[in-house]
């Protein structure tokens, strides 16, 4: 069924505060130390206080309860409206929706959002920790169906939708190595990044496999990482400190059938996600400037980029092989090094980074040159949720 999305938000609200953690390898500091650290920095970038927030929407660890209110009680905030997200990478946008739907319904006037994990720390606690590489609690994993044949987790489900993408349009290891090798040179670029070593083509054919087609730069890291941006409307965030981020655009779209279901895997969610965001944004796919893509694995670049619109579905290969996600390229993506190369932390940093491209935060290395427009995306939640942010710039 077609919806038509309600124009009434484009413009309406802007990020105007925005933060991160420090990232990467951040021992003896919990996920809920490291976005309390991302959110005292993005009310600092506001000029704002604690009091000033009445909205907190946020999420953390798959194991963490009433989230939130963990949050609120360790900042000090009372909120008019509060939750914790449950739609995996996908969360982090729609976080920024309901801010958005609540500020215009009256429910609230200022609101924080965030994410932040410690995967790296949670996966290198112990030897089997780190061999196992797991972050969710043993009672949320698959038990039979499964493990028993092999089949372990996210990277080999994902793996599943680049094997059939190669199957039935040509793609090859050699157009998944363009992006990995384009998101590390912006991530030499970050002075925050996790990965600080050049990567070559030839150490994108030497790395072992992980699973065919994946190898080991094909694969997101393990980070301890946070990211936060504080949300409020448009009108208000002229007098803030910092110029605001217009939320121009949403969307989001689940396929719940499954990632194994009709063409779900090399046609995701992403598609009918990004329809609704550019046509609340009134935008097309020629007006983005720069893309912050959810890259848990090389693939969903590749797919959500014929996705999105720009290029024909089965051109991905082609599209990437060109240079047109580089700086000067196209258009340059995960400008910071994205979750391949900054840091993992479930699309949030993509967030942070689209927002700090519209403000024309960085010099002439790393900025994206006359940026207006960034369309940032967020999957996750098995495959099958997604979600989509279209910013401007003020």
């Amino acid at each position: 069924m077609n919806i038509n999305p309600s124009t009434a938000f484009r413009d309406k609200c802007a990020i105007v505060g925005i933060g991160n953690s420090r990232l990467g390898k951040v021992p003896g500091v919990s996920s809920l130390d490291l976005l309390v650290e991302a959110m005292v920095n993005a009310l600092d970038d506001a000029g704002l206080k604690t009091s000033d927030i009445d909205g907190l929407i946020c999420r953390g660890p798959d194991d963490a309860y009433g989230h939130h209110q963990l949050i609120g009680a360790r900042l000090g905030i009372n909120a008019n409206i509060s939750t914790t997200m449950d739609n995996g990478g996908a969360s982090q946008i729609l976080s920024i929706a309901m801010a958005v739907m609540a500020i215009e319904a009256g429910l609230a006037t200022t609101v924080l959002c965030g994410f932040g994990r410690d995967a790296w720390s949670r996966t290198h606690v112990t030897e089997e920790a780190r061999v196992r590489n797991e972050t969710r609690p043993a009672s949320q994993r698959p038990r039979e169906f499964g493990p028993e044949y092999g089949y372990f987790g996210a990277v080999a489900a994902h793996a599943f939708g680049a094997q059939r993408h190669m199957h039935l349009y040509g793609t090859t290891r050699d157009h998944f190595a363009e992006i990995a090798i384009a998101f590390r040179e912006h991530a030499l670029r970050n002075p925050q990044a996790q990965m600080k070593k050049p990567l070559t083509k030839a150490d994108y054919d030497a790395a072992r496999l992980i699973v065919a087609p994946f190898g080991l730069f094909d694969c997101s890291l393990r980070s301890d990482a946070a990211g936060a941006v504080i949300v409020t409307k448009k009108d208000r965030a002229k007098d803030l400190k910092q110029p605001p981020v217009p939320i121009k655009g949403f969307g989001s779209f689940n396929n719940l059938r499954g990632w194994f279901m009709d063409d779900n895997m090399v046609v995701t969610a992403a598609k009918k996600s990004g329809e609704t965001a550019y046509k609340m944004a009134g935008l097309g796919p020629q007006d983005v400037d720069t893309a912050q893509l959810y890259d848990c694995f090389t693939y969903m670049v590749l797919t959500q980029l014929e996705d999105y619109g720009f290029c024909k579905k089965g051109e991905g290969g082609e599209f990437v092989a060109s240079g047109a996600l580089k700086l000067g390229g196209r258009l340059p993506t995960n400008t910071s090094g994205g979750q391949l190369s900054e840091s993992h932390c479930e699309g949030m940093l993509q967030i942070v980074e689209g927002a700090r491209q519209m403000r024309h935060t960085y010099g002439a290395e790393r900025q994206v040159k006359d940026a207006e427009i960034a369309l940032i995306s967020g999957h996750g939640g098995n495959q099958v949720c997604h979600s989509t942010l279209i910013l401007g710039r003020a």
